[in-house]
């Protein structure tokens, strides 16, 4: 025990005065508010990894400091800063923690969440400290082998020479180890659990026997084929007569098609094939509204979307998606946000080249839905140049990731006057955008394409942005979006470690906060988008009075 004692000791020397303050900065901040409310665990992680990075840019500077030869603080100076500095970092920490838990409160009673407890700070310092002290060991180790193996090298080459030759090697080798050893292991773990998810049945979703349905054993796509969110997309809809006991007239029974990942050997063009085959079987074109629908990353279409949709136009309604991942969003995007733009744009070719050979009177009017990375996926693919001679009628957006290139360029472009979440673009004739209030009323009309992104102000798969770790976000201007937290604030670096960490949680919130869109807003959109007969404010209000329930993703 003295021995370790005393170990601990000098290896507690050897840490940098100027890191250690950084670390404890960087830390404070960390507890400061963002987009979601954290549960101790997350909050640990995010604290260490906080704690971990405040020290590196501490360290640096001092290696800076000394590379540039400026001048040193005198022996005596050094000693009285140290002091102050403690003190003043202390101080800063100790406020920062004490306030934790009421800064964690002002977004929870924003999203209608119960408080925490008083003593939810200090459940996350141990789980930080052991992140961060692994965190630092590895980057310290790695250190020490670049100045082992420059000091061999400095025999043979010079000394400036070796440094670069020894740093190169050691951080090609750690990429090396961390990407084959761990990320790709990691990948792997999660690619099994989530396809193991994806092959899962849940409990009364049996293959439909009504041979128009799609999954039938008179389908051409088979019912096996379909994972498990698109099973319970096919089945779990309205029936025609649930839709004609609700709004009290005879409905249609919706047609719903979708291609899972197992069809035909994972063939993205194949499955647009069989699911535009099957659209065609089931009389997809005959209905008066036609919708291509992109699924998450998972597979899943939100049921406050397409059900909706179903109400509004009494059954006489196509949706057709096919399946291009079984990962969540957050995860796919990271991996290969292409894939969720490929399956959307063969599906919409296909729909679209025979939707087009159909006469203009005696075919379904056309829509987009994305939600998600299905918003990236499908909000490019009717293409106004390709599409322009005959275009579709509009689209529903919701949640749109932070790498839409067409949502980003729609919301930099938007008037002056307008706020980054709740933008209006040019003359709202085309693109329009709404959130939990209902935003899409206005004097002025709508063109012959109606499109309409659903956005919430708290989302960090909306608002998230590598820019974040340098440069204040413009939704943090004033004034903010309702469910945002007045108390939240942009720290360097932190931030955007912040909003990361809200990533994996962004449908861990109630409906209508985050990335978990309410039913009310999807029907607010489709009612603006496609314009279904016969509903006045009271049946909207039942209808939406009907949803009224958390969502699931």
């Amino acid at each position: 025990m003295p021995k370790l004692k005393a170990w601990l000791h000098r290896y507690w020397q050897t840490f940098s005065f100027t890191g250690l303050v950084f670390a404890t900065l960087f830390f404070a901040a960390s507890v400061t508010p963002s987009l979601l409310p954290r549960v101790n665990i997350v909050q640990g992680f995010l604290s260490g990894f906080s704690l971990a990075i405040g020290y590196g840019l501490g360290v640096a500077m001092v290696w800076l400091w000394g590379f540039l030869e400026l001048p040193q603080p005198t022996e005596g100076l050094e000693r009285w800063s140290k002091r102050i500095t403690s003190v003043a970092a202390g101080g800063i920490l100790a406020f920062f923690v004490w306030k934790c838990a009421d800064w964690q409160n002002s977004i929870r009673v924003l999203m209608e969440m119960p408080p925490l407890e008083s003593e939810f700070p200090l459940g996350f310092f141990a789980i930080a400290v052991i992140i961060a002290t692994i965190i630092v060991a590895v980057v310290r180790t790695m250190i020490h082998g670049v100045n082992h193996l420059s000091m061999r090298l400095n025999r043979f080459v010079p000394k400036r020479v070796s440094i670069a030759i020894s740093t190169t090697a050691i951080l090609a080798f750690a990429f090396i180890v961390s990407n084959d050893l761990v990320v790709r292991q990691l990948l792997r773990s999660a690619d099994r659990v989530f396809l193991n998810a994806d092959q899962r049945v849940d409990s009364g979703i049996e293959p439909p026997l009504d041979r128009s349905a799609c999954g039938s054993p008179e389908s051409l796509i088979s019912w096996p084929s379909i994972g498990r969110r698109g099973k319970n997309f096919i089945v779990g809809g309205p029936s025609r007569r649930d839709i004609s006991d609700f709004t009290g007239s005879d409905a249609k029974q919706p047609i719903r098609v979708y291609a899972g990942m197992e069809a035909d050997d994972n063939d993205a063009v194949e499955r647009a094939r069989l699911a535009v085959e099957e659209l065609k079987r089931v009389g997809g074109f005959e209905r008066k509204v036609l919708i291509v629908a992109t699924p998450t990353g998972t597979g899943w279409l939100d049921e406050g979307a397409v059900d909706t949709i179903e109400y509004l136009h009494n059954g006489d309604t196509a949706i057709v998606s096919t399946q291009y991942s079984y990962l969540p969003s957050w995860l796919t995007i990271l991996i290969d946000p292409e894939r969720s733009k490929r399956s959307a744009q063969l599906l919409f070719d296909r729909v679209y080249g025979y939707w087009t050979s159909l006469p203009k009177d005696d075919r379904p009017k056309l829509y987009l839905f994305g939600l998600s990375l299905g918003s990236l996926g499908c909000e490019q693919a009717a293409d106004l140049l390709h599409t322009f001679q005959d275009p579709i009628q509009g689209a529903v957006w919701s949640g749109p990731p932070f790498p839409s290139r067409q949502w980003s360029s729609v919301v930099q472009g938007r008037t002056s006057d307008s706020t980054i979440w709740a933008p209006r673009f040019n003359d709202q004739s085309m693109i329009r955008f709404t959130s939990q209030d209902n935003l899409l009323n206005s004097d002025k009309p709508w063109g012959p394409i109606r499109c309409v992104y659903i956005q919430h102000a708290s989302d960090p798969m909306v608002w998230f942005s590598p820019d974040l770790a340098w440069r204040r976000p413009q939704w943090l201007n004033d004034p903010r979006g309702p469910d945002v937290s007045p108390k939240l604030g942009w720290y360097p670096v932190v931030t955007f470690l912040q909003i990361g960490f809200d990533l994996p949680l962004a449908t861990s919130v109630p409906v209508g906060y985050g990335h978990n869109y309410s039913p009310s807003s999807y029907i607010d959109a489709w009612v603006a988008v496609t314009q279904p007969i016969g509903w006045n404010d009271r049946s909207l209000n039942r209808l939406k009075t009907k949803f009224y329930a958390p969502s699931q993703n």
